[in-house]
């Protein structure tokens, strides 16, 4: 059986709200000497007074069963110059308790509909512009869940494929390069509860970690080490990263060419996918730009254009370079012609060079001009500062579907038809097509600490669910556990915790 903890942090309120079974009556079961059995997941802790749970969310506060984190409002202040909006429309036929326009009830602190049959505990009514709907609000248990990670960076992390490993454990895999940017996917089923009993802890605490924006240290099999926090730059290996590539190498080339004519004989701009050559280039051709007669290595796609002119690694663009006249491959005499200027950078422009070819048609740094340190700083100014971008990634069983309505698959059918709208924590979230409910959300738009878990193991987040009550009462919904805020702020008291809300946020109820 699971341990429990000391000192819980809630005291909620005991009396019953109005109209709607108390929290003893819906969850938990008193048992001898005053012990609670949680059954908000399936370890089924049996917590003795004044103690708290595996998982340290719930807890037993004077014999019943609390939940240890504040349930979270959110406040969404009307602008100065908006119009207000009357609390009650009084040509309205609604004759129960209203939610305010700029309060939301959020699923955190919420707690479960485990074992899956019982109502969401929080079924909120609410007015928005003469429209009278309902928000489910649950906090759903995510088994089957993971995270997307995107990183902002030209360094080579690992080879596709390669295993992710955190505290020694393999808890995912480097997946492909978008655009510059490697992703990485962690978690899913499979390491939660497939592999050993650690993996699956290990996994579970980096997802919450992750999710939760603070910084976990990842290690990339056969590759380099880094810290990832969304929202902030990645460190590889050691080093925060600073600004994400503007484009590949022949993009770079392609948007910068103009302004380099004139001022330099060719320009390579080293990629580790794509590296450009700027008199090769089309680019180069519509400028009127002659060859120079520097040949590189690698493999050649279309004029201008490279690929694999090194292999991966940390050094410039994204290769395992660190002399850049290394990829210069041959250089015809037929063609080339002393005094030629040659500029080498990257597609960050960290990294650049500027060097005149000699009486040998050998190249040899030299200072670089104005004119051009200019173009290879407006480079860098195009590059977006590096970020770690966390996407949480889960399906909505039938545990959440059945707290919403009977008949599940009405809620399914009701989301695709964007009917009813999907939140977390008051975030948007993007519903992937195709069967069930399979939502991804950027956990930076949601409140702080919005995600916990339970040791079985799996990740708790918040979820809600807004229609209007009409098509809530159609689909077989749980109308007799509607409630008004009200009553939630009775029965929660001083206990529930208001926030601001995120002005990036479109508001649910609009």
């Amino acid at each position: 059986m699971a341990t429990e903890k000391n000192n819980p942090s809630a005291d909620k309120k005991s009396s019953k709200p109005t109209g709607i079974p108390s929290m003893t009556e819906r969850f938990g079961a008193r048992e001898k000497d005053g012990i609670v059995r949680c059954d908000a997941c399936p370890v089924l802790c049996r917590i003795r007074p004044e103690r708290s749970g595996a998982c340290g969310r719930y807890a037993n506060v004077k014999g019943e069963l609390a939940r240890v984190d504040p349930l979270v409002l959110l406040e969404n202040s009307l602008d100065s110059d908006s119009e207000v909006v009357p609390f009650v429309d009084s040509s309205s036929e609604w004759d129960g308790n209203l939610i305010q326009q700029g309060t939301f009830v959020t699923a955190i602190g919420a707690g479960t509909t485990y074992p899956d049959y019982k109502p969401a505990p929080f079924i909120v009514a609410t007015q928005y512009d003469k429209v009278e709907t309902v928000t489910v609000v649950s906090e759903g248990i995510f088994s089957y869940c993971g995270v997307k990670i995107k990183l902002d960076t030209d360094k080579h992390l690992g080879a596709e494929q390669a295993d992710v490993l955190c505290d020694g454990q393999r808890i995912g895999h480097v997946t492909t390069t978008e655009y510059g940017s490697p992703m990485l996917s962690l978690g899913g089923v499979n390491h939660l509860t497939g592999g050993s009993k650690r993996e699956g802890k290990v996994t579970c605490n980096a997802i919450m970690a992750l999710c939760n924006r603070q910084p976990v240290e990842l290690v990339v099999a056969g590759g380099c080490s880094m810290v990832v926090q969304a929202g902030h730059a990645p460190i590889i290996d050691g080093v925060p990263e600073k600004h994400m590539r503007v484009g590949c190498g022949s993009a770079t080339i392609g948007i910068f060419a103009e302004q380099w004519h004139g001022h330099v004989d060719e320009v390579i701009v080293i990629d580790e996918h794509i590296t450009g050559v700027l008199s090769e280039h089309q680019a180069g051709r519509c400028l009127g730009m002659k060859p120079s007669g520097i040949r590189i290595r690698g493999r050649r796609s279309t004029p201008g254009r490279y690929f694999n002119v090194a292999n991966p690694g940390q050094g410039w663009g994204g290769t395992d370079i660190n002399d850049p006249f290394s990829i210069i491959e041959s250089i015809d005499d037929n063609v080339a012609c002393s005094g030629s200027r040659v500029l080498m950078t990257t597609t960050t422009g960290e990294e650049s060079i500027y060097c005149v070819l000699d009486e040998k048609l050998q190249p040899v740094k030299a200072a670089m001009p104005d004119a051009v340190q200019i173009v290879v700083d407006r480079i860098r100014e195009n590059c977006e500062p590096s970020l770690c971008s966390v996407l949480f990634v889960g399906g909505a069983g039938g545990s959440l579907r059945a707290g919403v309505t009977e008949n599940p698959i009405s809620l399914t059918q009701s989301v695709k038809e964007t009917l009813t709208r999907v939140t977390m924590g008051g975030a948007p979230v993007y519903v992937w097509p195709g069967g069930g409910i399979t939502i991804m959300v950027d956990v930076t738009r949601m409140p702080e600490n919005s995600f916990g878990y339970v040791p079985t193991p799996a990740i708790v987040a918040p979820i809600e669910f807004t229609l209007s009550r009409d098509r809530y009462t159609a689909m077989g919904g749980h109308v007799d556990f509607i409630q008004s805020l009200e009553e939630i702020r009775d029965y929660y008291g001083d206990s529930a915790q208001s926030n601001s809300w995120n002005p990036k946020n479109p508001w649910p109820l609009k």
